[in-house]
């Protein structure tokens, strides 16, 4: 019954996607907004001005960053196939050792074998051009955000309310008092925790673009691979791996020399080396230490189940059971076991 429990959530979790994701974000993007709403409301700020605020310079930054970014990542999107082309033979230089070592241990083979293998002929499907696919996906993306947009206004005005009435439900006093205990602090906590990885990421993000800047990029790029590595930097582990990647890339394309063309993807790995192994612990301590191995576990689930989205709210949800689990009585070694 376990197992199968088990198997009918992460279904219900794959299947609900669509309903599950933009409700996960505004609550994300709303435990962003919280910190900065309770500062404004020591400034006597009304929460609901509060969150229009909060709201409208979120979406500005954002918007001025697209319209930095856009002109150079559909210039990168173009020249993407081209430049990739050009990339080759250096990446050919770079492998040959190992391609003649390949081809000297298949040349072997076969002579130990005594046999000839000849080329297999290849298959290749085209796949028909649907021009309506993206014309109807476009309705649904504009959908998806703007039910992320409103949902976060309201998570910032009415979360408050909708937690003290639901508090009401329960029976006993005592049980009241200590249900809004927990929940306020985990809230606070999980504000603070989730602001505190969002500044980080952003600072991570700026200094990286200043030095693609320096390196020689354009601002436009700059700001662009700097935004790259602020969002990739929200799934440990795996989106700096996937940043060393495209840097290697980025650099391979944007330089001629070997030398250089190293740069980006060095500067970005002691970049995150500093902030990984320095900045983050120093900051928020060991208290929202997760295990490695967990935190591994984690984002290959909810990378499987919703993609990229998953990467980026796999960290938090896991803080946040580690969170609940160290409050309620009984389960704190289930919190130790996520340290």
């Amino acid at each position: 019954m376990l197992v199968l429990a088990t198997l009918a959530v992460g279904y219900t979790l794959w299947a609900a996607q669509d309903l599950l994701l933009p409700v996960l974000l505004a609550m994300f993007f709303a435990l962003v907004g919280n910190p900065i709403i309770r500062v404004l409301r020591r400034l006597y700020v009304p929460r609901f001005l509060g969150a229009v605020i909060v709201l409208i310079g979120g979406m500005a930054v954002t918007g001025l960053l697209a319209q930095k970014m856009l002109p150079s990542a559909m210039e990168w999107a173009q020249q993407a196939p081209r430049e990739m082309r050009q990339l080759a033979p250096k990446l050919r230089e770079l492998t040959k050792p190992v391609q003649d070592a390949n081809k000297a241990a298949e040349n072997f083979a076969r002579a130990a074998a005594g046999t000839q293998t000849g080329r297999q002929p290849q298959v290749v499907q085209a796949t028909p051009d649907d021009p309506y696919g993206k014309l109807l996906a476009t309705p649904r993306v504009l959908a998806s955000l703007l039910a992320v947009v409103l949902l976060t206004f309201f998570f910032m005005v009415y979360g408050e309310n909708l937690q003290r009435n639901a508090i009401a439900l329960l029976p006993g006093r005592q049980q009241k008092k200590f249900t809004v205990e927990i929940l306020h602090s985990i809230e606070r906590e999980v504000s603070r925790y989730v602001l505190t990885i969002s500044i980080i990421n952003t600072v991570v993000g700026l200094v990286f673009a200043c030095v693609l800047y320096l390196l020689g990029l354009p601002l436009a790029e700059a700001l662009l691979w700097g935004t790259m590595a602020a969002l990739l930097n929200f799934a440990p582990y795996v989106g700096p791996l996937i940043g060393i990647v495209a840097m290697l890339l980025v650099g391979f394309i944007s330089f001629e020399e070997p030398f250089q063309s190293m740069l980006p993807a060095v500067a970005y790995l002691v970049l995150h080396t500093i902030e990984g192994q320095i900045v983050t612990p120093i900051i928020l301590g060991r208290r929202m230490a997760l295990s490695p191995l967990v935190l591994i576990l984690a984002l290959m689930l909810f990378g499987w189940l919703w993609g990229i989205i998953g990467l980026l709210l796999a960290v938090p949800l896991l803080v946040c059971v580690k969170l609940v689990l160290a409050r309620v009585e009984g389960m704190e070694g289930w919190a130790r076991l996520l340290e």
